[in-house]
């Protein structure tokens, strides 16, 4: 799943090894202007974006940052032209087969989050074979979040701590916020210290609802296709700019 590295596979001199986030979040979008804006069909931008996200993988790894989650897939895509979508779901299908070999010499742990079971049979087939056979690997741990959506989580968390309740099996008073982030599509993660979004749009888009309450957010009007590992300094150079209070204040 990882690219050959281009330029910057060092971790740059300005930034602080100590500082850097542990758990980045990307909002991978822009990938139909970038094609339209050249002329090619939208589909082109989505293979682009593959790669893009392939070369990110790799310099998390170079740079020691352990943990990244793509918003590949949302619940509300499927209202795209079906052409598109079917695209989509097949490119996945196909990078899944195709970059096994290499996620395992990489050492990525991959894991998929969200209602899976919506999924064409043979997406779930390879998603299931690609998450079993690297869950031993020891690099970084690669979350991709497909038919997922946040509002969504939250409602399948609340019936399943209700139904406990109903259940006698949980009283009210045991619900807190630790009992519910059990019941999340990300229970195994840390929450994001950095959210990213490319092509300049002001919105989180229903992504990570509860988990990115106290992320940084960083938006770029870099096209997903052209956001490359220049481009992620920049938003890491960002990040450590940032005055990280959690609601407290400095003394």
């Amino acid at each position: 799943m990882i690219a050959k590295p281009t330029g910057l596979q060092k971790l740059p001199s300005d930034l602080d090894e100590n500082r850097l986030p542990q758990q980045i979040a990307v909002i991978m979008d822009g990938n139909g202007r970038w094609a339209q804006q050249r002329g090619f069909p939208r589909v082109m931008g989505h293979r682009k974006g593959v790669d893009t996200l392939k070369e990110l993988l790799r310099c998390c790894r170079d740079w020691g940052i352990p943990g990244l989650t793509a918003y590949a897939f949302s619940t509300e895509n499927w209202g795209r032209p079906s052409e598109e979508v079917d695209f989509l779901l097949t490119l996945f299908e196909r990078v899944l087969r195709q970059q096994l070999s290499e996620m395992m010499a990489e050492e990525v742990r991959i894991r998929f989050v969200g209602n899976l079971e919506a999924l064409p049979e043979s997406l779930q087939a390879e998603i299931a074979s690609a998450m079993e056979q690297t869950a031993n690997n020891q690099g970084i741990e690669f979350t991709v979040a497909s038919n997922y959506g946040g509002r969504q989580e939250i409602i399948a968390a609340c019936r399943a701590i209700a139904q406990q309740v109903q259940e006698g099996r949980l009283s009210p008073d045991q619900v807190d916020e630790a009992l519910f982030k059990q019941h999340l599509y990300t229970a195994h993660l840390p929450d994001p210290d950095l959210l990213i979004r490319t092509s300049g749009e002001m919105r989180i888009s229903n992504f990570l609802l509860w988990q990115l309450a106290y992320a940084e957010i960083y938006v770029t009007d870099t096209l997903w296709p052209d956001f490359d590992r220049h481009a992620f300094h920049q938003a890491l150079l960002a990040f450590q700019q940032r005055d990280r209070r959690f609601g407290k204040i400095r003394k």
